[in-house]
Parts: C-alpha cells; structure tokens; sequence
C-alpha cells in the first residue's frame, strides 16, 4: 500500500454523524417520508439525500415531495454538523501528519459542499488538497465508482493509486469498484456490516492512524 493520495469520506469517518442521520432517519424519514415498508439503514447510507429520496420513492413510495425531503435534510443538518458531531480523535494529528509523510489528503464525500464547510470550520480541519461532493459531479453517486473516480482525476493519479477510507457498505463498494485501496473504518454504528469488499478494515482511530501511516 504505497499509495500517497488517501481520500477520506466524511460522513462515519470524520465525524460521527451516522448515529444522528440513523436517528433522523427513523424518527421522520422511514416513519413519515415513505408509503410502507421497513428499509435499513445499510439501503440508503452513503447516497446524497437527493438519491436517497429517489430510492425511497421507487422502493417504498414517497409522501412528501422532494422539495420537502431535501429542506427536511437541510434543516436537520444545521443543528446536526454545527453542534451535536464531534471529530474522531486524533483526526487534526493524522492530518499534519500525512502532510508530513507527503501524502495528499482529501474529503470525498455525498453531503453538499455546505455540509462539508461546517465541518471543516467548526474543527478547523484542513488544508486539503481537495474537497468533492457528489453534487459536484454529474454522474450517479455511490455505491457507483464515480466520485472516487473523479476525485482521484482531479488529483492528477489513477484510482488504483489512492487510498479511500469509508464506513458505509454503499461507500466502500464504490471506493472498490473504483479500483482504490479501499479500508473500511469500523466503529459502533456499522460493527454489525458486512464490510468484506474492503481491502483492510480497521477498527476506530488508532488502528486508522497506523494503516496510513505505517505504525505498529
């Protein structure tokens, strides 16, 4: 694993955002945005919400419209990455420390590039060398190969010269079928997933911080 780009998605890696979107999820989305039906977690984890509504309105039936789902995903994401997410530990330390090594670093991620700024400012988490949301990308979003495809164009390297790091089933397939290294971060909220397509798993910070950097 000589890669020296490592793209990192946000969303359960960065910041613990799963349990919140999980809890959102089951309070209005899966209980008042759809017909019937009990979908999982797993089924809509990693897609941009637009996506998300797409799927849900195919598969279940939708009862609001996708105007509303959106501003729903909006106003619930203020409060959720402004004030109740915190960064995994040690993330500012392994930061400057890829920089260090000479490793370019970047967020690849299916929330809107405003999502992404709160993080980043409210954590001071940078400099990057790239920043990519799925809404900067006129492709389909993950589980497709795409945005790590793109990400890594932007970047000047092939896909199979990255390292992506991802928690989500629909994530980590798509960092794999983009050729990537792909090395599933394992933590509370996905310890139950099948996480198999992933090259590596590690389990929470530390064990993340010695994969990228070549610790024992």
């Amino acid at each position: 694993m000589d890669a020296n780009v490592v793209l990192f998605d946000m969303d359960g890696v960065l910041v613990d955002s799963e349990q919140y979107w999980h809890a959102f999820e089951d309070d209005w989305v899966f209980a008042e945005a759809i017909e019937s039906g009990d979908p999982a977690h797993e089924e809509i984890t990693g897609m941009s919400f637009r996506e998300i509504y797409e799927y849900l309105d195919e598969q279940y039936g939708a009862t609001v419209s996708k105007d509303e789902f959106i501003a729903a995903y909006h106003e619930n994401a203020e409060d959720l990455y402004g004030e109740n997410v915190v960064l995994m530990d040690g993330a500012e330390a392994l930061f400057s420390d890829l920089r260090t090594a000479g490793k370019k670093a970047a967020i690849v991620s299916s929330a809107p590039q405003a999502w992404i700024s709160t993080v980043r400012e409210r954590f001071d988490l940078g400099p990057l060398d790239l920043v990519l949301s799925a809404d900067d990308i006129d492709k389909p979003g993950k589980p497709e190969p795409h945005i790590y495809e793109h990400a890594a164009a932007e970047l000047g390297v092939a896909a199979e010269d990255c390292i992506v790091v991802e928690d989500s089933v629909n994530g980590i397939e798509a960092a794999a079928r983009s050729g990537a290294y792909t090395i599933a971060y394992r933590v509370d909220h996905n310890a139950e997933l099948d996480l198999s397509l992933a090259d590596e798993i590690v389990d929470g910070p530390e064990e993340l911080r010695a994969a990228l950097l070549g610790e024992n």
